[in-house]
């Protein structure tokens, strides 16, 4: 046994009988619940009441997980749409047999977008003030969440690094793996509790709350950054783009990253018309 070398291989789920509880969807629940009790104490802080709180809870669940959902087949696993259409929206699968799956298959960059559609429909719904208001306020939340995200995804022995080519590293037992990989995953979770703190800083700390757009630019440079250097350690998740240069999810977070910068340095709030 080598010291920097660890053999993983943990159980996924806990069978009930009628059910099985996946520890990746407790890692989904608890990113939740984590970021309804911060955001209730930056909307307490504002003055919002418990009810927008409430409305915004529903509008971000559903249009993040619809909206990993449907990021991962579109960018990483089209085929679904002609093979097995309906599991791109149940936890099930039916090709092959029905099976009860979990919402298996999530990509941060569909649940970006998403975030700001259903960011938009809220605040155009429910809150009424701007849509870059709510988004320089749930980012944070979003931040630690992403933490757990990630640990879930290395519970379940996905989106796993490439080979370490030495001692150090992670065995992946359940994918019958024997080479040390990198723990991609808890690369990515702990950097993303430094976003997280960085963000949780400025909006507490200093007046940058202020500055509309600010915050959510900072988020999307400082996840998205994140999120791109640690692709170089990562397996291609689509193996028909694993000879690019820099793959799907390095090309898909320059965007964002331009945005946040655009956020953060440019953008002048247009002023009301008295």
């Amino acid at each position: 046994m080598f010291l920097l070398q660890i053999d993983w291989d943990p159980i996924k789920y806990i069978d009930l009988g009628f059910f099985k509880l996946h520890f990746y969807s407790l890692m989904w629940i608890t990113a939740f619940i984590l970021g309804f009790q911060i955001t209730k104490r930056i909307y307490k802080n504002e003055g919002e009441s418990e009810e927008s709180l409430d409305s915004l809870f529903i509008y971000s669940v559903l249009g993040i997980m619809l909206g990993a959902r449907l990021g991962h087949v579109i960018f990483y696993q089209s085929q679904l749409i002609t093979e097995d259409f309906f599991s791109i929206f149940l936890p099930f699968k039916f090709k092959g047999g029905f099976e009860f799956t979990g919402f298996q298959g999530l990509a941060s960059h569909g649940a970006a977008i998403a975030m700001i559609i259903s960011m938009y429909l809220y605040n155009k719904k429910v809150l009424h003030k701007s849509v870059l208001w709510i988004l320089d306020r749930v980012v944070i939340p979003v931040a630690l969440g992403a933490v757990f995200v990630r640990i879930g995804n290395f519970i379940n022995s996905e989106i796993i690094g490439k080979e370490t080519g030495s001692d150090y590293g992670v065995v992946f037992k359940q994918l019958g793996e024997t080479m040390p990989r990198h723990p991609a995953q808890l690369y990515e979770a702990f950097c993303y509790i430094f976003v997280f703190l960085i963000l949780f800083y400025f909006y507490w700390k200093t007046k940058k709350s202020e500055q509309q757009g600010f915050l959510f630019g900072l988020f999307l440079v400082l996840l998205w950054t994140v999120r791109f250097f640690v692709e170089f350690v990562k397996e291609a998740q689509n193996i028909e783009r694993a000879d690019w240069a820099l793959n799907t999810g390095q090309w898909l977070s320059i965007p964002f990253i331009i945005i946040g910068l655009y956020f953060m340095f440019i953008y002048k709030p247009k002023s009301k018309l008295s």
